[in-house]
């Protein structure tokens, strides 16, 4: 939500795992979706699945995700239909790269980290925090 003013005046969608958030935050053109993690395999298939519906429904332009393993997959459903993409990795991970965040790398259009010593020549790349 931290975003959502840089894209004032654009066609957005927000997607979230966190029923309220979008509403407490003035946002109304939202989605929900479950949360994943890799120790829970069902849930990443439908995760996949909601995404998927998601994705080819609005057929974005562009994808952002702020971390974990939904916006990891919106990212790359959002891919696969020719959407641009960009990683922001979360703040939270302030010793390493999540590991969605190190899988992002291989296909996103950009990452970014929020933290400066994280940022490598190769990405991702360091232009300040959000907090």
């Amino acid at each position: 939500m931290l975003l959502s003013p840089s894209f004032a005046g654009a066609e957005t969608r927000y997607v979230t795992t966190l029923p309220g958030l979008p509403e407490k935050s003035g946002i109304f053109n939202f989605e929900i979706i479950g949360d994943c993690n890799r120790n829970r395999p069902l849930s990443v298939l439908f995760c996949v699945a909601r995404a998927a519906a998601i994705i080819l429904r609005f057929r974005p332009h562009l994808v952002i995700s702020t971390g974990a393993a939904p916006g990891l997959i919106c990212l790359a459903l959002g891919k696969l239909v020719g959407a641009r993409t960009i990683w922001v990795d979360s703040v939270a991970n302030g010793e390493r790269l999540s590991m969605s965040g190190k899988l992002a790398g291989r296909f996103c259009d950009l990452q970014l980290t929020q933290w400066p010593h994280l940022a490598t020549p190769a990405g991702p790349s360091y232009f300040g925090s959000l907090l």
